[in-house]
């Protein structure tokens, strides 16, 4: 069974950093995209960045253009977001998803960023 977990969210004042990671494990097929996406109260859910498994490729939202950062360790089948200078709006539920070659596809439980002002 393909597992997805989410660590490195809390609580952090405006202009701090927080990196989180992201461990997927289950599947016997190599892992073809891991990204992140968020969720403010009352908003839908947002795609923030995405990485190719052999990091080849990555996007971002426009919102966090030169201020995050994914990236990924193959060997461990992890990805990672690094977050500077955040700002209160990026305040959401932080959800990784990952796509394995053979089409499955999973979500992690989600982590909590908040950013004080």
């Amino acid at each position: 069974q393909v597992q997805v977990v989410e660590s490195g969210g809390g609580l952090v004042q405006a202009g701090g950093s927080l990196r989180l990671s992201c461990a997927a494990s289950g599947s016997i097929f190599s892992i073809e995209t891991m990204g992140w996406y968020r969720q403010a109260p009352g908003k839908q859910r947002e795609l923030v960045a995405t990485i190719t498994g052999s990091s080849t490729r990555t996007t971002y939202a426009d919102s966090v253009k030169g201020r995050f950062t994914i990236s990924t360790d193959n060997a461990k089948n992890t990805a990672y977001l690094q977050m500077n200078s955040l700002k209160p709006e990026d305040t959401a539920v932080y959800y990784c998803n990952v796509g394995w070659l053979g089409g499955i596809r999973a979500w992690g439980q989600g982590t909590q960023v908040t950013v004080s002002s």
